[in-house]
C-alpha cells in the first residue's frame, strides 16, 4: 500500500500564489516572519487574505531566534495553524505560544544531533531537516547528504533543502519521510512561485508515493 507523502510549500507570499498551491494539492503553505528573508512577509499584509485559504491547507508560520512579543504579534493579527522555529529555540521556547509547532535544523554544520534534538523537542508536530548551517535561515535552495539523516525518528520526520521536480523522487525512495518542503524550486523569484513549477513538484511526489 503506497503511502502518501505531504507537501509544504514554503515562502508564500502573495494570495494568488497560495491559492495555486492549494489547487496543486499542497497539504500546506509556509509564510516566513523572519525580517532577513527575501521571502518575508508582514503580518498587516497577510493578514487581508490568509482567511481565503481553504480549509485542510495548513498554514504555517516561520520565525527564527524572534522576540516573544514579535510572536504574539503576528498571532495577534493571523491565526497560524502551526508555527515553524528555525533558529536556536529552546522546547520552552517553542511551547510558550501554546501553538502546535515544528522545529527545524540545520544540517549544514558539524554537532547537529537530531535524535537529541527530537527528543528534547518532545512536543514538536515533527522535526525539519533543512540544509542550512545550524540557528540559519533555509530557502536557498541546496541540498544536503541524505545519508547523514539517523534511522531513529523519534518524531515524523519533513526533508527541505534543495529538493525539486527533478529529484524529490529520489528523496522519497531514500528517505521516506512523513513530508517534503520546497520553496525556491517552485519560483520564478524569490517570494513568486510558478504555478507549472509547483504542479510539476506535486505530479513528482504522487508519481514516488505510486512506486513506493
Amino acid at each position: 500500500m503506497a503511502i502518501r507523502t505531504r507537501v509544504k510549500i514554503c515562502g508564500i507570499t502573495r494570495l494568488d500564489d497560495a491559492l495555486q498551491a492549494a489547487d496543486a494539492g499542497v497539504d500546506a503553505i509556509g509564510l516566513v516572519f523572519h525580517p532577513g528573508s527575501p521571502r518575508y512577509l508582514e503580518a498587516a499584509g497577510a493578514a487581508r487574505w490568509v482567511h481565503r485559504i481553504p480549509a485542510f491547507v495548513s498554514v504555517v508560520g516561520l520565525f527564527l531566534d524572534a522576540e516573544p512579543a514579535f510572536i504574539d504579534g503576528i498571532l495577534a493579527e493571523i491565526d497560524l495553524d502551526l508555527l515553524q522555529f528555525h533558529g536556536r529555540e529552546t522546547p520552552a521556547a517553542c511551547e510558550r505560544h501554546g501553538r502546535a509547532y515544528i522545529k527545524a535544523l540545520g544540517m549544514g554544520g558539524a554537532g547537529t544531533d537530531v535524535v537529541t534534538q527530537a527528543r528534547a523537542h518532545v512536543r514538536a508536530r515533527g522535526m525539519l531537516l533543512d540544509s542550512h548551517a545550524p540557528g540559519e535561515a533555509g530557502g536557498r535552495g541546496q541540498r544536503f547528504a541524505w545519508d547523514a539523516i539517523p534511522g531513529e525518528r523519534p518524531l515524523p520526520l519533513i526533508l527541505a533543502g534543495g529538493l525539486d521536480a527533478g529529484n524529490v523522487a529520489a528523496a522519497i525512495h531514500q528517505v521516506r519521510p512523513w513530508a517534503v518542503d520546497v520553496s525556491s524550486a517552485v519560483e520564478s523569484a524569490p517570494g513568486i512561485k510558478d504555478p507549472r513549477r509547483m504542479q510539476e513538484f506535486m505530479e513528482a511526489v504522487r508519481r514516488a508515493d505510486a512506486e513506493t
